[in-house]
């Protein structure tokens, strides 16, 4: 490995005691740095060289929602840093039952260098991140998902040709959740032509793409929101999509969701609608994509269905990038972890 390949100081990025809560409190160049910082990191990680940058520091990862690529992502990269990590899972600590979020923050902020948080209310994150003077990083909220974001953009930059402010992407399902404001907001502050593509009784609220619409208009990017499939994916680089019923909801909720959202299924003739033969498919997982799954079993008793927001077709062909999305949010939060403890 030549020393034109190893990283850059974490420090030179700027981010230091930054905290990591949603993509709207960061500048383009900012954003743009945490993604060519993750790449930076994953090369010298493929030549097996883990510098341990972290040594003897702690980090919190408190998880009110469980998590797979999330909880996986923080450990290894911490571990990788020669960080120690702490894991409070869902009903493990006091916070929001027997303690506020406010003085769980200032008690894990002393003994912490650094808290990860998964949970429901992102108010709940940012009074974290307001109080426990140490970074604090958003593994997932009711509002946002910035740390998936960060992958996706890395992802994006991966599999594309074209500078990413070239770059089409069209997400088609619940355009509300999380995963499709972050993503939204995201592509708008990079320069992307992001596009929603749903029901309007799933569209996102007006503040969302309000905000998304001022970033846009700074970088040059541009954002949609329509319930038409074949206008929203023509042209279109990457095709997303996600679970359509999120964490926390209830089951009930697939009886209303499935009749909304069936049309906005990404099949094979939707990837075809792009009219563009290198589309790539992007998941953040997990997907209904067959019926392994007790939950993808269970809709098929009950609805008829072997896949949900994604035939297994598209899942499973070439086209699909969502296993090298998945792999790069350890990257991008070993990235963030690293520019925010520097120093």
């Amino acid at each position: 490995m030549s020393v034109h390949t190893m990283p850059r100081d974490p420090a030179s990025l700027g981010l230091a005691g930054r905290n990591l809560l949603k993509e709207l409190d960061f500048t383009k160049d900012e954003w743009f740095s945490l993604v060519h910082y993750a790449r930076e990191l994953r090369t010298e990680r493929r030549f097996g060289l883990r510098p341990a940058r972290l040594a003897g520091r702690n980090i919190a990862l408190v998880f009110e929602k469980t998590s797979t690529r999330t909880r996986a992502a923080f450990e290894v990269a911490a571990h990788e840093e020669g960080a120690h990590v702490t894991y409070l899972g869902p009903g493990e600590s006091q916070i929001g039952v027997k303690e506020s979020v406010k003085d769980t923050a200032r008690v894990l902020g002393r003994m912490f260098d650094g808290i990860e948080y998964r949970g429901g209310a992102h108010d709940d994150a940012e009074l974290l991140g307001r109080f426990a003077g140490v970074p604090v990083w958003n593994g997932l909220t009711d509002a946002w998902h910035p740390t998936q974001a960060l992958a996706d953009l890395l992802t994006m930059e991966d599999f594309s040709a074209e500078p990413i402010e070239e770059v089409v992407c069209a997400y088609l399902g619940d355009t509300r959740n999380n995963t499709a404001s972050s993503l939204l907001v995201s592509g708008a502050l990079v320069g992307m032509d992001v596009r929603l593509v749903g029901p309007p009784a799933l569209w996102p609220s007006p503040g969302v793409v309000s905000a998304a619409e001022q970033l846009a208009g700074a970088s040059g990017g541009r954002v949609s929101v329509t319930d038409d499939v074949e206008e929203g994916v023509d042209g279109a680089d990457f095709v997303y999509t996600d679970v359509w019923v999120s964490m926390g909801e209830p089951a009930s909720s697939w009886d209303e969701r499935i009749e909304l959202l069936l049309a906005y299924q990404v099949s094979e003739a939707v990837m075809k609608a792009t009219g563009r033969p290198d589309t790539r498919f992007m998941h953040c997982l997990p997907a209904l994509h067959g019926t392994d799954t007790e939950v993808g079993r269970a809709l098929q008793r009950s609805h008829g269905l072997t896949a949900l927001e994604v035939t297994d077709e598209v899942f499973e062909s070439d086209a699909s990038v969502v296993f090298d999305q998945a792999e790069n949010r350890l990257h991008t939060i070993k990235a963030i972890m690293l520019a925010t403890l520097a120093g």
